[in-house]
């Protein structure tokens, strides 16, 4: 699989939270042959499942949310379009950037940028609206209260081995489920493997939380970005681009399956970053270990330089690794939970 490619097709879609429905189909699509069934389900959750062929095997699930941050176009003004955002929207983003409208069929539309502002304060989301180049009656009717928007652009190359993007949160993990289901595709399993694509992390975990209840896993991998090192970053929060994976470590993971990370990266000599979460680890893995009656849970994190921005950058090495690792817990796993 061409793991540049899939970043590419699933990147150029255009699917915020409760909107997935594009990335959606693309994530089916690549899926499909990879694993023996693929469902959507009610929420618009991905789902795959490649099962071991042992009756009563365990189920292990791995989860990467498809759904991007965006804005909600609330009324317009004088033909400009005021918004909400939906999901962690960093205002300092927004002055100045294109759009994308999610009108039928699509519009651009660019952030407006208030003269005399403050250059070193952000300017409020109520503050800012978005011009679509249209009158107030035009724009009423072209554009319904209740639309919504996302940065414009998908991927691209940044060197020899960085790609930079929008919605790298959290398609890119994605493609590592992908390129781990295909790395497992000839080898024998003890374990069924479900592949979860979920949606609407980015507000509320409501994907993760309906699929782990359908799947009933006796394990489950929430795989998700972190934050990268930049120079201006703080250095004991952020993880380097090119280090190999973030294993999270902290008393909302089962401890048996975050020791199962760390003896597999040695094992297999991938490189790894520890990341400690003393408390909500901000991805799905927080929904997912009390669904039910509880299910044993890890967090594995992809390194991300300028998350929930329209030029978020990660490694295609690490993305490799990621894959890599989740393919050595996966192996072996049903015998050594038997033990437990």
């Amino acid at each position: 699989m061409d793991m540049r490619q899939a970043l590419e097709r699933l990147c150029a879609c255009t699917a915020p939270s409760g909107f997935e429905a594009p990335a959606a189909a693309v994530a089916a699509e690549l899926l499909r042959p990879l694993v023996d069934e693929v469902s959507v389900d009610r929420m618009g959750n991905v789902l795959g499942v490649r099962r071991c062929g042992k009756e009563g095997a365990p189920r292990l699930l791995l989860d990467a949310h498809l759904d991007e941050i965006g804005l909600l176009v609330t009324g317009v003004e004088d033909g400009f379009l005021r918004f909400r955002s939906i999901g962690g929207v960093d205002p300092r983003m927004l002055p100045g950037r294109e759009l994308v409208v999610l009108t039928d069929p699509p519009r651009r539309g660019i952030v407006t940028c208030p003269a005399g502002g403050e250059a070193d304060k952000s300017i409020p989301l109520s503050e800012l609206f978005v011009d679509v180049g249209l009158s107030q009656t035009e724009a009423e009717r072209a554009v319904p209260v209740g639309t919504p928007m996302v940065y414009r652009g998908g991927c691209f190359a940044l060197g020899e081995d960085q790609m930079c993007g929008k919605s790298m949160d959290d398609r890119s993990c994605f493609v590592t489920l992908l390129r781990a289901a295909e790395l497992l595709r000839d080898r024998e399993l003890d374990v069924d493997l479900y592949l979860l694509g979920s949606t609407r992390e980015e507000v509320s975990g409501a994907g993760a939380t309906v699929g782990t209840w359908a799947v009933q896993p006796d394990f489950c991998v929430a795989v998700d970005v972190t934050h990268g090192k930049t120079p201006d970053g703080p250095a004991d929060k952020a993880f380097a681009i090119g280090g190999g994976p973030a294993i999270g470590v902290g008393p909302n993971m089962t401890r048996w399956m975050t020791n199962r990370m760390l003896a597999k990266a040695k094992e297999r000599q991938i490189p790894y970053q520890l990341e400690v979460m003393s408390g909500h680890t901000g991805t799905n893995g927080w929904e997912m270990q009390i669904s039910r009656e509880g299910v044993a849970t890890s967090v594995l994190s992809l390194p991300l330089k300028y998350m929930h921005s329209p030029i978020e950058v990660l490694s295609l090495a690490d993305m490799e690794q990621v894959a890599a690792l989740l393919v050595a817990f996966t192996e072996g796993l049903g015998k050594e939970a038997a033990r437990r």
